[in-house]
């Protein structure tokens, strides 16, 4: 059992007033807050530690590379990589996913295939097109069903022997719907398909091993995972990452530097050219400790009995549409209120001090399918809590009232 109303305390901004009441942060799925923990951890960084990592000899260098490094080893550990190596860090989700669709500009041609689906983020769409555009490849998309779920049985027809790649999310970040990701690999390798995961949403609510996964690729973002923004980690197997040539060019990632030829420094350090964001890496390995001795299966289990009570009452108000309504699903929940627009409803909840987002979620394709202009999205947290919840239900109800 958690002890919610102590783990709260570790969080300075959950006792802030919006617009003279508590405030109440249903925005968890764009960006979690961020612990005592891990800003101490980060303002010490500067305090203490400041210095540029890996070139330096001096005793200041060694420390803040020991710290930057160690937080490699964090992440690997925790995500079930086999080697530190294969753990590169970026500036978050959509840099990861760059790196390898820039990566693959010279390893795809007209005659392959792409597959995404229709419930992709935009930046796990984007850049795939923009490879197409390049290389002349066709993107394919995996429909949702009526329930938001994807349709595992186009999946399967889809993948023909020209499949090269599949491009899917973990977890929707504007349904909260969890992907059978395990399926969905082993399906792919079988029919000699790569796969990169899109991890951003999953991995702040539940354990994810990565070599039990078999997944070739997988990116996530240290803001979802109680860390800060402007971080994040690529995961690639090591021999697909040794093939794909470097992202960006500069220091750090060269071996050898010459004006008739650079020769590239092994992994990680090819893909982390410049002066990274040391200490958001630092942050984001306090960030993953901070979780772990809260403990993920606490986590997960306390998390979903937020979602069921907000479904069950949600349920209960007249004219509410929620979107992606299954079982196997974190706690997000995309609702609409009569015929009335997200943006007024989110609005409205402000005023009470109720923080959810409104709009495309970055997901269009979604909106499109369900022919809405948008949704309103509470994401719930291991933070929340039921009371919460219950003024979150009142605001809704007066903002239902209000707008008639």
């Amino acid at each position: 059992m958690l002890d919610v109303y102590k783990i709260r305390e570790d969080f300075p901004i959950l006792g802030k007033k919006v617009n003279n009441t508590d405030l109440i942060y249903f925005d968890n799925a764009a960006t979690s807050q961020t612990p005592n923990q891990v800003i101490d951890v980060i303002s010490d960084y500067y305090k203490q530690h400041n210095s540029n990592i890996h070139r330096g000899l001096h005793s200041l260098s060694a420390d803040a590379t020991n710290k930057y490094e160690r937080s490699r080893t964090i992440i690997k550990n925790h995500f079930g990589a086999l080697h530190e190596h294969e753990i590169i860090f970026t500036s978050g989700t959509t840099h990861g996913i760059n790196i390898i669709s820039s990566g693959l500009e010279k390893l795809i041609s007209e005659n392959d295939e792409l597959i995404v689906s229709e419930m992709e983020h935009h930046s796990n769409i984007v850049p795939w097109q923009m490879l197409c555009e390049k290389t002349g490849s066709k993107l394919k998309v995996i429909p949702i069903n009526d329930n938001g779920t994807l349709n595992m049985n186009e999946y399967k027809s889809l993948l023909t022997p020209s499949v090269k790649f599949v491009f899917i999310n973990h977890v929707s970040n504007s349904l909260g719907i969890i992907n059978p990701i395990k399926e969905i690999i082993n399906l792919a390798h079988t029919n000699n398909s790569k796969v990169l995961i899109d991890g951003a949403q999953g991995a702040a609510h539940f354990k994810i091993n990565l070599s039990e996964l078999d997944v070739d690729y997988y990116v996530a973002s240290a803001h979802k995972l109680c860390g800060p923004t402007g971080v994040g980690f690529l995961y690639g197997k090591s021999v697909l990452l040794n093939s794909l040539p470097p992202y960006q060019g500069g220091g750090e990632m060269i071996s050898n530097v010459t004006f008739n030829k650079t020769e590239y420094a092994d992994l990680p350090h090819k893909f982390e050219a410049g002066t990274p964001n040391i200490s958001g890496v630092i942050g984001f390995g306090a960030a993953i400790e901070y979780m772990n001795s809260i403990g993920f299966n606490h986590i997960e289990s306390y998390e979903k009995e937020l979602l069921d009570y907000a479904t069950e009452n949600l349920k209960k108000i007249k004219n509410i549409k929620i979107y992606g309504d299954v079982d196997d699903k974190i706690s997000v929940i995309s609702f609409n209120l009569g015929n009335h627009h997200p943006s007024d409803i989110g609005s409205i909840l402000d005023q009470y001090g109720v923080a959810v987002r409104t709009g495309q979620h970055c997901t269009q394709p979604i909106m499109d399918h369900f022919n809405i202009p948008g949704t309103v999205r509470a994401s719930f947290s291991f933070y929340n809590t039921k009371s919460e919840i219950d003024l979150f239900i009142d605001a809704l109800k007066k903002a239902s009232n209000m707008l008639g």
